[in-house]
C-alpha cells in the first residue's frame, strides 16, 4: 500500500489535539501532536510518539520531561502555532516546573522513564508526576481537519 493511502486510514480515527511542550535552558519548546495516550493506571504513565525529523525530538531527549496539553476546542490557534502553521504570542503557566498552556484541558507533567525507537518514531514512556483539569470541550481532529463536539439528539418512539 503507498503512504497516502495509510495515512488517509489513520486519518479515520478521530483523536484529540495535544501540544506537547519541553524545556532546554529556561526555553519552552513545543509540538502540536495526536500520538497520545495513557499507558497504564498503578503506575500512572502516558506515551507520546515524535517523528524522527521533529526538532522537538532532540529537546525532549535531552530535557527527559514533558508536559501533555489537551487542547480545548477554543484552542485551534494554539495547535496551528506549534505546528508552525500560524504564529502567536504564547504566554505559559507552570505545573510542577513545565511549561503548560492555560486553559488546555488538561495539564499533565511528565518525567520520561523509558523510550522505544520504532519505525520512523520514538515512543516515550513518562511517569505522571503532576496534573491539572478543566471542565470544557475538547479540539478534535478527524479527516485532516479539527472538528468540535455535538451532542446527539435522544429520538423517544
Amino acid at each position: 500500500m503507498d503512504n497516502r493511502l495509510f495515512r488517509n486510514a489513520m486519518g479515520k480515527f478521530a483523536t484529540g489535539v495535544t501540544v506537547l511542550i519541553t524545556e532546554n535552558d529556561g526555553v519552552p519548546h513545543g509540538m502540536t501532536a495526536n500520538g497520545f495516550m495513557s499507558v497504564s493506571l498503578d503506575p500512572k504513565l502516558v506515551v507520546i510518539s515524535i517523528g524522527h525529523k521533529a526538532k522537538f525530538l532532540e529537546k525532549v531527549t535531552f530535557s527527559r520531561k514533558f508536559s501533555v496539553n489537551i487542547l480545548s476546542e477554543d484552542q485551534e490557534h494554539y495547535s496551528r502555532h506549534f505546528a508552525g502553521q500560524q504564529e502567536q504570542d504564547v504566554q505559559f503557566a507552570n505545573l510542577s516546573g513545565l511549561p503548560v498552556l492555560d486553559g488546555a484541558i488538561a495539564q499533565i507533567a511528565c518525567e520520561v522513564v523509558s523510550e522505544h525507537v520504532e519505525g520512523d518514531h520514538t515512543l516515550f514512556i513518562g511517569k505522571v508526576i503532576d496534573l491539572r483539569i478543566e471542565d470544557k470541550n475538547p479540539l478534535l481532529f478527524f479527516g485532516g481537519q479539527y472538528r468540535q463536539l455535538a451532542e446527539l439528539a435522544t429520538v423517544e418512539s
